[in-house]
Order: C-alpha cells, then structure tokens, then sequence
C-alpha cells in the first residue's frame, strides 16, 4: 500500500507567513522519502479549503520544487470547466513535471460552486463522465469539433503536447457505490475519503468497482487503484496527541459541517446548519472526532496508525492518501512527517501488521 499526501485546509483566511508553506516543504519531504502522490483539491467561495481555487496551479508549484513525486488533482470539479481547458492545463503541468501528472475529476456537490457553471448542476454526475473520456482523447492527440466565434465549425486539439502517452485518472466518489461502479466502467481508480461513510462500508464498494473494472470489454488485468483520503498527525505519546489534534480538528469537522450539510444534493435541502442547536453542532462534532481519532485517521501513535493502516489494506485500499493541513502549525506537522515515514518504510518493507 502506498502513502501520498493530501492537502484541504481549513481556514484560508490565516495567514502565518507564507500561505504555502506546508504545501510546499510537505512537498518537498514527500519527494525525498518516496511518497507516491501530493494532491491538491478545487474550491471556490468559502474558507473551507479555500487556499485550492485551482489544483493545476498548485500542482505547478510543486512540480517546480520536486522531481519524482506524482502531482495530483484531488479533486478536478470537472462540470465546472470546458474538457478542453482542463485538458490544456494539466498538459502544462505534465510538462513542468516531466511527466507525473493525474487527475481525480468530481462531480461536485455545493450549489454554491456552480455560478461558475449553473446549467451543469442537475447533470453534473454524467457530465464527469463524458469528460473523463472527453479529456482522455484530447491527452491522446485526439481533436475536438467546436463552434467558434463566428458559427464555424473547428476541429481543435492540445498544445503543449503532455509528456505521458496516457492521463492517469480517478474518479471521486464521497460514498455513493453507483459512482465506484462507474468508476470500474471508465477504467479509473478511485479518490474516497470516510466522510459519511464507515471503513467496513468500503469493502462492498470496492469489491462493486472492481467487479466493475473487469467487466470491461478488453478488460487488460489491471486491478485498479483505490486510493482513501484520511486524517493524519502522529505522534510519540496517545493521549498527548489526542488533545493536541483536538480543537483543529474539531474545527475542521466544524467547518465541514456547515457545508457539507448546507449544500443541496439532486434539489433537496439538507439540514440547514444554522438550524442546528450549539448543543446539537457540540454533539455532532464530538462523536465525529472521536470517530476520526478512533479509527477513522492516522491519528495518534505510529503502533496504532500502523494497525489502522493495515485494516485499510485489508479493506482492499491501494493507497493512504494522509490530509495533514487540517489546522495544526506547519511546524508542528512538518516534524510529524518523520513518523509517518516510518509507518511507510514498514509498509514498503512488507512489515505492516494488524494484528
């Protein structure tokens, strides 16, 4: 199993210096310690996550201050953009970098996204599909037949040319089996996190993406990619760890709260937040921490994230992808990578148990 970083920060109103700064130096450890991926995300409009407007230039940034690392999208909202565009960019990108680019595209699920894009809302799951494959043809040379500006139809395609022949992609899914089925159709791996989902929930869907995957007419073998977002700061002492994660992450959870459940999924309002009782909001919160610390993040000390990592293999997960910016110093986080990197030596040594 492999280990990436991953990058959604909470509150992009604080600034400590450099904005970028964990971006960055993460980055940069990642790349030294044989890391597998860095992903950065897209969001508009609010402070949750909202340092990652636009991962490809993000990604750009990392692919100047590194040489091995992947660079990652996590995730492209695709129905938000034109194919062709998000073709375009990551071609950059795949350049700057030499090659080590890939994209997860999403769907999305914040109305509030979509004043970018308003007509795409209602059909935004197909549409990433359809652009997915759209965004494949133009990466192999394949043109684009478009209307121009005076009602000619033009055959377009990319420039610069991408280094890789083909765009590694994923698909996003926040839970919904019928999206890892349709990732399985497409032949993509998979980007999923265990927001409002359980761990052993995971093993019937993937278990459905890869029935999927070899479903395939001209299936090739391979046996796709799962790749799980989760929490993570380690740490020499449990419960010392505990309470030093606890208010960011609670506000982190806080945060994500709100907008998780002031978003409108297929129409219909959810739980206005607002709504919501301070003791209520108190109560969700809680159980949701003590969940993620539990068992749900690489949380705590490197024995305990060890055994959880080993139930996510178990779950049939391919890789960790380890959210560190959730609202602790840089400084602090940074000095915590040394832990994970044992977690992942253990792994690549084949020594990582469950037990």
């Amino acid at each position: 199993m492999n280990f990436s970083l991953f990058y959604f920060a909470n509150d992009s109103n604080k600034l400590e210096g450099n904005r970028y700064h964990l971006l960055l130096e993460g980055a940069k450890f990642a790349d030294r310690h044989g890391f597998s991926a860095v992903w950065t995300p897209e969001r508009h409009f609010h402070p949750f996550g909202g340092l990652y407007p636009n991962p490809a230039v993000t990604s750009a940034a990392v692919a100047a201050v590194t040489e091995r690392i992947q660079i990652r999208a996590g995730s492209v909202v695709s129905p938000l953009h034109h194919p062709l565009r998000i073709a375009e960019e990551w071609s950059v990108v795949d350049n700057l970098s030499d090659g080590r680019v890939g994209i997860s595209f999403a769907s999305g699920w914040n109305a509030a996204d979509f004043v970018l894009a308003p007509r795409n809302y209602e059909g935004r799951h197909q549409l990433v599909r359809e652009h997915v494959e759209q965004v494949r043809a133009l990466w192999r040379g394949e043109t684009m037949s478009l209307t121009d500006g005076v009602g000619t139809s033009r055959d377009v395609t990319i420039y610069p040319r991408p280094v890789q022949q083909q765009l590694p992609v994923w698909v996003t899914s926040a839970g919904s089996v019928e999206t890892f089925r349709a990732a399985g159709r497409l032949g993509t791996g998979v980007l999923t996190h265990l927001l409002g989902q359980e761990p052993d929930e995971l093993t019937g869907k993937i278990a459905a993406y890869r029935q999927a995957l070899a479903e395939r007419p001209h299936h090739d073998g391979w046996n796709g990619h799962v790749a799980l977002m989760v929490h993570t700061f380690l740490g020499d002492d449990e419960v010392e760890v505990k309470e030093q994660v606890r208010k960011p992450l609670s506000d982190y959870l806080a945060s994500s709260l709100g907008l998780l459940l002031g978003a409108r999924y297929d129409g219909a309002r959810m739980v206005d937040p607002k709504k919501l009782s301070a003791a209520d909001r108190e109560f969700l919160i809680g159980r949701a921490f003590d969940r993620y610390f539990a068992s749900g993040g690489l949380l705590g000390t490197v024995d305990k994230a060890a055994r959880i990592a080993a139930g996510f293999a178990a779950l049939g997960v391919d890789e960790v992808a380890c959210l560190i910016d959730f609202g602790l110093p840089a400084k602090a986080v940074l000095a915590g990578l040394d832990l994970l990197e044992d977690i992942r030596q253990r792994t690549a040594a084949g020594s990582l148990r469950g037990e």
